[in-house]
């Protein structure tokens, strides 16, 4: 039988069979009931309660979606992000065993205070698959919709507000207007980020929104937000692109999926 070790990582291709049910199970080794095309692994912060709900909304037929969740304990800190971070392997090592294809790390603002770099090497090395972050992936987002100047909003404290946006910038797209709701001052502050009813999202929009602006991302996978975007697209005349839409569509690309889905906006319709 092929060890584990000896199975290399192919991007884009999946678990190999022999991961799924080694060589003694040849007829059923592709099989999944319901992950047949695509199983995708995500790990959110344990108080979010908004980015699983918006994946299972967003999965076509044949894609699954297997959670892990890492405890965010406080007040939003440096201290607090990277306390939850050391808790990526572990939830990394639980989904390798549900035979995922693609790890996502479901948080924009912790990808941002933790370098993205260091969680994907981090979860692909335990996990034996692709990974993504939420932030690696709204800049993969803005790349291939060509965007060189957005708008931001966010329901962040400015802290983790100035670190996206510098950050942001450092790719070099320019970000023209930013505005954050400064929720994350305490514990009860950050898990009511969930509850921002999505129907204000409209006068964010148009707060944030400048004319010189190619698209407008709204930033946070625990912010309700898909339900809105096809019509705050048609609102604004542009783009709209989320932290959720933005890691489901790059876990789909990951996984070489190529779906073009409607409903959602135009970063699943047309990217």
């Amino acid at each position: 039988m092929i060890s584990n070790a000896e199975i290399p990582v192919i991007r884009g291709c999946g678990v190999p069979p022999e991961r799924i049910a080694g060589t003694t199970m040849k007829a059923v080794q592709m099989y999944s009931p319901y992950g047949f095309r695509g199983k995708i692994g995500l790990i959110v912060p344990s108080t979010n309660t908004v980015n699983e709900p918006e994946f299972y909304r967003m999965a076509p037929n044949g894609v699954s979606i297997h959670t892990a969740r890492i405890k965010l304990l406080g007040k939003a800190t440096v201290e607090s992000y990277h306390a939850m971070g050391a808790e990526t392997e572990r939830a990394a090592a639980e989904l390798a065993t549900a035979e995922v294809d693609v790890i996502a790390w479901g948080c924009t603002s912790g990808s941002v205070i933790i370098p993205r770099q260091q969680l994907e090497a981090s979860m692909t090395k335990v996990a034996g698959v692709p990974a993504i972050t939420t932030f690696g992936s709204v800049l993969a987002a803005l790349s291939a919709m060509g965007a060189k100047r957005i708008s931001l909003g966010t329901p962040y404290v400015d802290f983790v507000n100035k670190e996206e946006v510098r950050l942001i910038e450092k790719t070099g797209i320019e970000v023209v207007a930013w505005h954050g709701l400064k929720l994350g001052e305490t514990q009860e502050e950050r898990r009511g980020i969930g509850r921002v009813p999505p129907e204000s999202l409209s006068r964010l929009v148009r707060y944030v929104d400048r004319p010189e602006a190619d698209v407008i991302f709204l930033s946070c996978t625990n912010m309700a937000t898909i339900e809105m975007i096809a019509d705050l697209e048609k609102e604004v005349g542009k783009p709209v692109i989320t932290s959720n839409l933005s890691t489901f569509w790059n876990a789909m690309r990951t996984m070489g999926l190529r779906d073009r889905l409607e409903r959602f906006g135009s970063l699943l319709e047309r990217y």
